[in-house]
């Protein structure tokens, strides 16, 4: 079965490095094509929850998954303001990928367009909206576990404004920049960043953090370094 995929979506999902048997978690999801790429680096074995605040959007994503013989993908739809289903499972994930809502400017390529036609919201909506998305996907991440954000944009103050903001926040104090040793493509100061001029795919940009051992977890098990 093929989904064609850009190669920058798809290299945003490696970088979670997500692994079979893990417990792991596509936020932002939409129709799921980074989905598909994590159940694939899972090999269809552990806990992949696809969320999004668009119910339908999540539904679109279902035939794909059949299609492609996912069936380790469960979906939860994003409720606004509180949503007990996410705090009950605070700190129990083991990896967390944000890809939040964007200008999109990295897929202009593609649809050149769109800087004219205005399918996104204006930015300045966008970045509180990011913000947010940011801190409450965090809460999901166990101690030691990995957070990634990204973006299909290639504006700084969508990018790394809102890591180094959320790094200063009382949400990020137990996460650290953690950019793989190993990775398929190039990091710049511990980012990575995709162009279509130097790298020939969509821009997208993207953030690997990492949550320091320690502390209490949901999952039924004190980590290392904690106290009683």
């Amino acid at each position: 079965v093929v989904d064609p995929q850009d190669e920058g979506s798809q290299l945003v999902a490696l970088l979670l490095g997500a692994k079979p048997g893990e417990h792991v978690v596509d936020y932002c999801a939409g129709a799921g094509g980074k989905t598909l790429a994590l159940a694939a680096q899972m090999r269809n074995k552990g806990r992949l929850v696809a969320m999004d605040v668009d119910h339908a959007r999540l539904e679109r994503g279902a035939p794909r998954r059949k299609k492609a013989g996912v069936d380790n993908v469960q979906t939860h739809v994003i409720e606004q303001g509180k949503d007990k289903w996410l705090k009950r499972r605070k700190r129990t994930f083991d990896r967390v990928l944000v890809d939040a809502p964007c200008s999109g400017v990295g897929a202009w390529r593609r649809n050149p367009d769109a800087r004219w036609l205005r399918r996104t919201r204006p930015i300045e909506e966008l970045l509180p909206v990011q913000a947010d998305v940011l801190q409450r996907a965090a809460r999901l991440v166990r101690p030691g576990g990995t957070l990634v954000y990204a973006t299909c944009s290639l504006l700084p103050e969508e990018n790394e404004a809102q890591v180094e903001a959320f790094l200063a926040s009382a949400d990020g104090a137990e996460f650290e920049l953690a950019p793989p040793e190993h990775f398929g493509a190039p990091f710049d100061d511990g980012y990575l960043r995709l162009s279509p001029a130097r790298h020939g795919c969509d821009g997208f940009f993207g953030a690997a953090l990492v949550r320091s051992e320690g502390g209490w977890t949901r999952r039924g098990r004190r980590t290392a370094g904690a106290s009683c």
